[in-house]
């Protein structure tokens, strides 16, 4: 048998991918009015920008199922879970306490990836691909945990009103954002979300952007990501730029935005998630 990795589904990691590698995905859910749909599983109409949709963590309870699940699988051998930054959910946390009142408890990993989207994604691929090779909980687990503390996340949104409306940035963060300039461009920092620069068009909020990813990406090659909710012209033509201006680019994935993060970041966002060194 081999380590399993675990994440949730704000990785927004590609089914396919997913299920090549044996990663179990734990849906974060999105509240609508009185309705709760788990991401990935239920199916959803989201009105972005309405004030009555919000977003919640899984469960320990739920945590807990797929852990227990993920650990037979394992045969013994353990599970590492990846999980969206803490300082963005109550994830990690609710994991946390699932881990806790395990039997197998020991043999659990936690691994905050202090990103999200593909930011926490890419280091769950970099952590599975090292489990499918066979290697030790301990291998997998430093695995993540590395690929966590390299990845780098940018993200270009319209306005940032959901944002602060969900606490996800800081109220003067979202003033500049919103009144002083036409596109923020966000970055995360040690897992908070924060305002990386004020900019005026969109094109030059574009070319910040692409210009943040490659500097980023290093010469030593880079696993990259573009993500975007209802942009999918714009995150092609990122895309295609940061083919051109990476060298030696690893690994290209261009995903939407789930609705775990789609609710706080609206319509017209586009992410880049770097990875340098890759997912190998």
């Amino acid at each position: 048998m081999a380590v399993v990795v675990v994440t949730d589904s704000s990785a927004s990691l590609p089914a396919e991918l997913a299920a090549e590698l044996d990663i179990a995905v734990v849906p974060l859910h999105v509240l609508i009015g009185d309705r709760a749909i788990r991401e990935g599983v239920d199916p959803v109409d989201i009105d972005y920008a309405a004030d009555t949709v919000t977003t919640s963590a899984a469960s320990p309870g739920e945590l807990r199922a797929v852990y227990e699940q993920a650990w037979e699988l394992s045969g013994g051998d353990g599970v590492v879970a990846v999980h969206i930054s803490r300082q963005l959910s109550g994830t990690w946390e609710a994991g946390r306490q699932a881990v806790r009142d395990m039997d197998a408890a020991d043999r659990v990993r936690l691994v905050d990836s202090l990103g999200a989207g593909l930011a926490t994604g890419l280091p769950v691929l970099a952590a599975a691909r090292r489990a499918q090779g066979g290697a030790s909980l301990d291998v997998v687990y430093d695995t993540a945990v590395a690929a966590s503390s390299r990845a780098r996340t940018f993200i270009l949104v319209n306005r940032t009103e959901q944002l602060r409306r969900g606490g996800r940035l800081s109220a003067a963060a979202a003033f500049f954002g919103s009144e002083l300039v036409t596109k923020p461009l966000l970055q995360i920092v040690e897992g908070r979300l924060e305002l990386r620069e004020k900019v005026r068009t969109r094109s030059k909020a574009f070319a910040k952007l692409v210009a943040a990813a490659v500097d980023a990406a290093g010469e030593d090659g880079a696993a990259v990501a573009v993500q975007h909710l209802g942009a999918e012209d714009a995150a092609q033509t990122v895309a295609t730029q940061l083919r051109d201006l990476i060298p030696g680019i690893r690994e290209l994935i261009i995903a939407e935005f789930g609705p775990a993060l789609g609710v706080h970041l609206g319509v017209g966002a586009v992410g880049v998630l770097v990875l340098p060194g890759g997912c190998t």
